[in-house]
């Protein structure tokens, strides 16, 4: 794997480990009860074991925290783990000593007597992991405690975060740089499931990691189906998802503002799905808690603002849903990327309309940033609105976004591709509207926004149109061959080409430099039909060639009872320690667990999941569960023999994701 701009991995300043290749394989079945890596992650693992500096692009569920832990675990030291969100430390070192690793972490939750200890054990060497937030590495004191201790590694996990442009921006990470000089013969590993290339470039560059080795695994997530629906009624398109789609699912819903989440959370609980708010506008206690819900309960919906997500290492994560647009490609790929880390089909769903872009361009121009800070957040907008707009496969241009080439062939998983979208010649349309802008300002001194427009095209005397005498215009009612859902669609398309943009606080409609060129007839402008019917996941489920299927491994019916058995004992060692119940054992190792039906705990520790620390603290109890049912290995508890369902394909790795500061425009 080639770094970026040609770097060079230099090792020359570190001391190597011997034979850690074969060392770390050992210790991820020994600890994480696996056979083999995936991907990447051996060769990122060797290369820092090897004591060499490295640069990791995963996407979310690719694993990317197993290429920290194992070489903390192999390497002499502890691993110090860079993470920008404390009120989730404690769930991920909790979920790490269920594995038998000695994890600990140090920040203002703690009182000074917990830190104490915590300091002891460091310096003791009795942790293989410790985590720490960006901002306690600024204070001297914790500085002087590491520089007493031995350090295996550094890992700046979300290190996206360094960079200025990108959209998780957090001050305290450009600190980071010091790291490597002040223990410069100490290995460094940066990771993030989000960055362009130029994200890329900025972190490794923020981060004084100029001979870093860089890895890059596929972004694709072939497990997700993409989808993006035109807004009518947002709230009651999103219940009838949640009915029809997800009846009893976990997932999140994404909008824009703190009224707006609080309003859907609402809607959905007194319509009977579940639901809770989180925003940063409530109280600590109350953002903690229904956190907490969401990790230890199944089937709840949390409603929220983008701070929400990030150090969520929720497994089942159904679907991903948004009332609003995302600010950016990588925004609404990391939201999105929270749903199916299971690696079973999942849904990222969204509802988008003309009065999204509207508001969104209204957000840039009356930011506090500069001009280049809004030039920058322009682009980001543009580029998502792009992928709104596409008539192209969803998948294909989400991973030319991030610099990877698709596959030759549409992905068979998105909207796009089950239901291709037809195209049309708007360039007559198109002229309706600019022209109409156009008399407006020309004629009049006027500018209004889309919903005059609108009604001045259909001939609507409404009382704004006769109050400002605009049904004397020229051209008032030449659009009544489009309905209005229809001359919304074309001036959001023309909004997103570029070809109208956004004025001042009321969102008025005004010409681009590249309006004139569509007025002259020198510019055709193809546009996108409306669909008539949204794609479902039933059809997607149709659909020939789709990626999902293969993530899928249905259990057989007879097998289904021994699975809920094994869920229901696991919900209730869950509650009995107060972590979540992923932390015992992922779905995809109870649905192995009850096809193997292992009758000792010999056979029990040869199924993919089951480390020693979890062999022995849950053995006897598994394997209890199997015996109430009775049946024997490979049947049923009716005598059939059980179905082959191939291997699962869940993700297991720990991911360790954090949150960022809340949203400007929040």
């Amino acid at each position: 794997m080639h770094g970026i701009g040609g770097t060079v991995v230099t090792t020359e300043a570190h001391t190597p480990v011997a034979h850690g290749d074969s060392e770390a394989l050992a210790t991820l079945h020994r600890v994480f009860g696996y056979d083999s890596f995936r991907g990447e992650q051996e060769a990122v693992i060797e290369h820092v074991v090897a004591g060499g500096d490295a640069v990791v692009l995963m996407p979310t569920g690719g694993g990317k925290s197993l290429c920290y832990q194992i070489p903390s675990l192999v390497r002499p030291g502890t691993g110090i783990v860079v993470s920008p969100l404390i009120a989730l430390m404690q769930d991920q070192v909790d979920a790490l000593r269920a594995l038998g690793v000695r994890a600990g972490f140090m920040n203002s939750t703690q009182d000074f007597d917990e830190r104490r200890v915590v300091e002891a054990e460091f310096l003791a060497g009795e942790l293989d992991l410790l985590y720490l937030a960006p901002e306690r590495l600024r204070l001297e004191t914790t500085l002087d405690l590491l520089s007493r201790g031995k350090i295996a590694l550094f890992a700046i996990d979300e290190a996206h975060c360094v960079s200025q442009w990108g959209h998780d921006f957090r001050p305290d990470y450009l600190a980071l740089s010091l790291l490597g000089e002040r223990w410069p013969v100490v290995p460094r590993v940066a990771l993030t499931a989000t960055a362009t290339r130029a994200t890329h470039e900025e972190l490794t560059q923020r981060l004084h990691m100029p001979a870093a080795r860089h890895f890059v695994a596929s972004f694709d997530r072939p497990n997700i189906q993409y989808r993006i629906v035109p807004k009518a009624d947002p709230k009651k398109q999103l219940l009838a998802f949640l009915r029809e789609e997800h009846a009893g699912d976990a997932g999140i819903v994404y909008c824009l503002s703190r009224k707006s989440v609080e309003a859907t959370a609402e809607f959905l609980t007194r319509n009977g799905i579940e639901a809770v708010p989180y925003h940063a506008g409530l109280d600590a206690g109350t953002r903690a808690a229904h956190q907490s819900r969401f990790l230890r309960e199944e089937g709840l919906v949390v409603v929220a603002t983008i701070a929400f997500g990030m150090g969520i290492d929720k497994p089942d994560v159904r679907f991903v849903a948004h009332l609003d647009l995302p600010k950016s490609v990588e925004g609404y790929y990391q939201e999105t990327g929270r749903a199916g880390r299971d690696g079973l089909p999942s849904t990222a769903w969204m509802a988008y309309g003309l009065n999204d872009v509207i508001q969104q361009r209204k957000m840039i121009q009356s930011s506090e940033g500069d001009e280049a800070f809004r030039r920058r957040a322009a682009a980001h907008l543009d580029a998502m609105l792009a992928l709104c707009e596409s008539a192209r496969c969803r998948r294909g241009q989400l991973l030319a976004y991030f610099g990877q080439d698709p596959d030759a062939a549409d992905c068979g998983n998105c909207d796009t591709c089950l239901t291709p979208p037809e195209t049309w010649d708007g360039t007559v349309a198109a002229q309706k509207v600019l022209s109409t802008v156009v008399r407006l300002q020309r004629e009049r001194g006027q500018k209004f926004g889309a919903v005059q427009i609108v009604d001045i095209l259909l001939g609507r005397r409404t009382a704004k149109v006769i109050q400002f005498d605009h049904d004397q215009l020229s051209v008032f009612g030449i659009g009544e061959d489009l309905t209005e859902g229809e001359w919304r669609g074309v001036v959001r398309q023309l909004l997103a080409q570029g070809l109208l943009a956004v004025e001042g606080d009321y969102g008025t409609l005004v010409l681009t430099e590249a309006s004139g060129s569509v007025l002259r007839r020198e510019r055709e402008v193809p546009l996108r039909k409306e669909p008539k019917k949204p794609v479902t996941s039933r059809s997607a489920s149709s659909a020939k060639g789709s990626k999902a299927k293969a993530a899928a491994a249905e259990l057989p019916e007879a097998l289904q009872p021994a699975f809920e058995a094994l869920r229901a004992w696991r919900a209730e060692q869950a509650r009995e320690q107060g972590v979540p119940a992923y932390v015992i054992f992922h779905d995809a190792t109870l649905r192995e667990i009850a096809t193997a039906w292992p009758t000792s705990v010999q056979q029990l520790g040869g199924v993919s999941g089951v480390g020693e620390k979890k062999l022995v603290t849950y053995g006897e109890g598994v394997l209890a569960v199997l015996a109430a049912l009775g049946g024997t290995p490979g049947e049923t508890p009716g005598g059939t023999p059980a179905a082959d369902t191939g291997p699962s394909t869940e993700d297991h790795w720990p991911e360790m994701e954090e949150e960022p500061e809340p949203d400007d425009w929040m």
